[in-house]
């Protein structure tokens, strides 16, 4: 029945443990971990694309004793606890397989080993080839002709001779050499003091277990001593061992073939798991037909065929797409004609890099390589400016001139896609536009904050169930890469044209969800879209840099650097490649003999937590911390920083990401410019070399204290924390003077500093590991802190609670002004002992940083809002860093201009604790 057939069959358990440990933590965007069902999802991929095969099944173990537990009471009793963020992925886990189309098998009282061992015989019995995928030692007692192992990570087959190589044995004498050398793990007693190599002399002597026995009189020495004082054991883990092939396990073969997955149902898992890479692995395995395609045709089909969002919102049939490419003059006035009588359209712009030094994603160094307009469902417009040798374009002066009033016109409503951009690269070409209605982009990441990407292509997929132009099929990658100017005007009029027509078909659905929840509806009008102008203009304008004191701090950096390698070698007694992990590792652990801390695929870790937990140990390990950290200061802002510099105005444009973080802060890239350390002195003098631009000679500092501690103040109401802000007493003494019970002059630095561990670390799910580790101290005694914390700050410890307590109601945590992060799948515990979970954690620091972050957002826009401050219009606000805003100003205003923002910036105390603004007035923000 199954000839020439193959059947792969996977460990369920024994894959899972695999990738969890073997992938960094990753979570959905409903807060579940979900690292461990990536990696298998990858991994079933994986064997559909290269070995095809023709049944697929998994087999799990089922909760309960087996057998095994029964024979040995204490069989596997040396088993740790499953990790607590891999127990809820073992039921997405047969969500994900289900919708594969993998089959599970397990039954009661039985282990996947021994389902595995099951199908082996049967398929084996009927003809078929049996792959095991899995690498259990147990499983090569399976090993024979019909049947062999295979390793997934490594991508290997394990047969007979593999096995062979290995243990010295076949695979009848498996059972038998582990029943002699015992399993560790799995607390298989085996034979005290028989090693493998001496199994495996044994075995090739005699051949089995019993025959071992059989001849025990003729084995010598402390052997036979070892073999008559185990025997009971060794018989007793024969039986453990043995993997039974007979049970009741009824697989109808006729109708068990592979038959594919359930596209819906797997589409609709990975966007549940925001697993967005692997959204093209459906789309591959669709019909020939239908993969083939054109964009067009499928945005036709889309709309006969889907029940979801697109059939709400347009007739059932709205017709193929048509992309206009507007390249002549002449049909730039039909274009014109039709466009003025519009009150609202959708926008986009196409771009390429002002020079090749420059990243395009960054707007400020790009030029615009032309225009798309759409304003019905079946229309989009491209205005090409700039193309291939000899195509037709329009010039785009001209052509910008003419445009100018409806796009700068703050009465005609613009949606567009991630608008912040467009907004940039207009005002590059001397238009400012105005009249930002919809950006579906923020409003996507309003709806899916925990999403990691808000993109054209995965929104579409989402709302449209349509596969969109992809920009590597105009340009390609790598080197090979093409500019969008290199590429015919008529092939981007589509990829344009589409980028256009899909805004316009997203917004109303995008708008429909927003409208029905009031305060992401606000939040979106009253914040996040004014605050992409605020943004923009930041990025426009940009801030000046010192390039001389750059370049002397790449001199003194690397004089630095030199000598640490100086010291660095006389520590390790000669010269290595210090960036080198693989040779620092040699020099760690095998020459300076330390204790290796955590394993890596290629051997002992030499990541920079190893190396801070070493360096109590040894001097070279604190060294080469202090190295990496200067050189890559040195590499990404000190050498970095001035070739960011603008050609034409001198300065540096990072840009300001407002999708980037589930709380709500915004990020800066390109360069990034939260991560220049601010207290370590090397930071200190990279942010001296940061300026005043011409026309401006200071620069004005101004960060919200404290600003997260007073946001848990309000919403715990702890009557402790409320008062000591209220009197404006410096927090961290006075937590460490409550919880040690002595009086505020008495708390040392020691004690001050383990309050202010706290008191932060309270809003991240601080442990007593944790701060164990941070500060340098005894678990029982951070324990012991944390403990008198929050019985003198209950109030704390209660809200903190309430805040899980409520999202498990909800669904959601929401922050001061609405904004609201989903988890979901059971991540928030009901009953949470032994610390946080992860999702727990993220949980609680969402409500109070992007608490923090909604405050200073609303800062940004009120402060944008106030046009007849003339004050603001005679400087520029250039950075805004987690809780701090920098502008430049000249002298003579700088005081002004600083007692208006501080006002601005406390937003008529919004809080039940006074929402404090420090500022100060400097030639550098160093």
């Amino acid at each position: 029945m199954l000839k020439n057939k193959t059947v792969f069959v996977l460990d369920a358990y024994g894959l899972l443990y695999q990738v969890f440990h073997a992938l960094p933590p990753m979570n959905s965007p409903g807060g579940e971990p979900v690292g461990a069902v990536f990696g298998i999802a990858k991994d079933v991929f994986k064997i559909l694309d290269d070995h095809e095969p023709d049944y697929l099944f998994c087999a799990f173990d089922l909760p309960g004793p087996t057998f095994r537990d029964e024979i040995f009471d204490k069989y596997k009793a040396n088993r740790s606890e499953m990790p607590e963020d891999l127990r809820p992925q073992i039921e997405s886990t047969r969500e994900l397989l289900d919708a594969m189309g993998v089959l599970p098998l397990g039954v009661p009282g039985f282990e996947a080993d021994d389902v595995l061992s099951t199908v082996a015989k049967k398929v084996a019995g009927l003809g078929g080839r049996c792959v095991i995928v899995s690498s259990d030692k147990d499983c090569r007692q399976l090993i024979s002709p019909n049947v062999e192992l295979f390793n997934l990570r490594k991508q290997s087959f394990y047969r007979e001779p593999e096995l062979l190589a290995d243990w010295g044995i076949t695979p009848e004498q498996v059972v038998d050499f582990q029943s002699l050398v015992g399993d560790a793990s799995d607390n298989v007693p085996g034979v005290a003091k028989i090693g493998p190599k001496t199994a495996t002399e044994l075995l090739k002597s005699f051949g089995s277990l019993d025959d071992i026995y059989g001849n025990i009189e003729s084995i010598a020495g402390k052997k036979k001593e070892y073999l008559i004082a185990g025997k009971e054991n060794a018989f007793l883990s024969k039986n453990l061992v043995r993997l039974r092939d007979d049970v009741p396990l009824d697989v109808d073969w006729k109708h068990a073939e592979y038959k594919g997955f359930d596209s819906e149902k797997l589409r609709e898992l990975f966007r549940r798991f925001g697993f967005k890479s692997l959204l093209s692995k459906i789309d591959a395995q669709r019909a020939g037909d239908e993969a083939e395609r054109s964009p067009r045709t499928d945005l036709l089909t889309l709309a006969e065929e889907s029940g979801d969002c697109a059939s709400k919102l347009h007739p059932r049939l709205f017709g193929e797409p048509v992309y206009h490419l507007v390249d002549d003059e002449k049909k730039f006035e039909e274009f014109f004609e039709i466009l003025s009588q519009q009150k609202f359209f959708s926008f986009d712009s196409e771009t390429a890099p002002l020079d090749a030094r420059f990243d395009a994603t960054s707007p400020r160094y790009t030029v615009i390589v032309g225009l798309s307009f759409s304003w019905n469902d079946n229309e989009a417009w491209y205005l090409p400016f700039r193309g291939p040798l000899g195509a037709d374009t329009l010039n785009a002066e001209k052509t910008l001139e003419k445009l100018r009033p409806i796009l700068e016109d703050p009465n005609i409503g613009k949606i567009g896609q991630n608008l912040k951009y467009d907004i940039v690269v207009l005002h590059n070409a001397g238009v400012r536009m105005r009249g930002l209605a919809f950006d579906t982009m923020i409003a996507d990441y309003l709806l899916h904050s925990g999403e990691m990407n808000h993109n054209l292509d995965d929104m579409a997929e989402l709302y449209l169930h349509h596969q969109t132009i992809k920009i590597t099929e105009l340009i390609g990658t790598g080197k090979k890469q093409k500019r969008m100017d290199d590429i015919q005007t008529d092939v981007v009029a589509d990829y344009a044209g589409e980028d256009a027509l899909l805004v316009w078909r997203m917004y109303p659905i995008l708008k429909e969800k927003l409208d029905v929840d009031t305060p992401l509806s606000k939040l979106n009008t009253e914040i996040e879209l004014p605050l992409a102008e605020v943004l923009a203009e930041m990025e426009y304008t940009g801030i000046a840099v010192d390039t001389v004191l750059l370049k002397e701090l790449s001199n003194r950096f690397s004089t630095k650097l030199k000598e640490l390698e100086t010291k660095i070698y006389a520590e390790a007694g000669h010269d290595f490649n210090v960036a080198s992990p693989k040779q620092l590792a040699v020099v760690l652990f095998e020459e300076l003999g330390l204790r290796g801390v955590k394993k890596t695929k290629t051997g002992q870790s030499t990541d920079i937590e190893v190396l801070e937990e070493l360096a109590e140990e040894h001097p070279l390990p604190k060294l080469v911390v202090e190295h990496r950290q200067l050189s890559k200061l040195k590499g990404t802002y000190v050498d970095a920083l001035p070739e960011l510099i603008h050609p034409k105005t001198g300065r540096i444009h990072t840009s300001f990401n407002q999708v980037s973080t589930a709380t709500g802060r915004l990020s800066s890239s390109n360069p990034n410019l939260q991560n220049i350390p601010v207290r370590s002195p090397e930071g200190k003098e990279i942010r001296t070399a940061f300026k005043p631009g011409d026309g401006f000679d200071r620069l004005l500092s101004c960060d919200y204290s404290q600003i997260e501690l007073r946001v848990l103040a309000h919403f715990s109401g702890d009557e402790k924390l409320c008062e000591a802000f209220r009197n404006n007493e410096d927090i961290h003494t006075r937590v460490a003077a409550e919880v040690y019970g002595v009086d505020p002059d008495s708390v040392t630095s020691d004690m001050r500093r383990s309050a202010k561990a706290v008191n932060f670390g309270v809003i991240y799910g601080q442990t007593a590991f944790g701060l164990a580790k941070q500060l340098g101290i005894e678990q029982s005694e951070a324990q012991t802190f944390i403990d008198g914390y929050f019985a003198k700050y209950s109030g704390i410890r209660q809200y903190l609670e309430s805040i899980l307590d409520d999202c498990i109601q909800k669904g959601y945590v929401s922050t001061l002004l609405g904004r609201r992060r989903s988890f979901r799948g059971g991540v928030i515990r009901p009953v949470r002992r032994g610390g946080l979970n992860q999702a727990e954690r993220m949980a609680i620091n969402t409500v109070i940083q992007g608490s923090a972050a909604d405050l200073m957002k609303q800062a940004m826009v009120r402060m944008a809002g106030k046009s007849g401050a003339e004050i603001l219009t005679r400087s520029n606000l250039l950075l805004q860093i987690h809780d701090e805003l920098v502008f430049e100003v000249r002298r003579e205003d700088a005081e002004k201009l600083e007692a208006l923002v501080v006002r601005e910036m406390s937003l008529d105390q919004p809080l039940r604790v006074p929402l404090v603004v420090d500022s100060e007035i400097a030639e550098h923000w160093g």
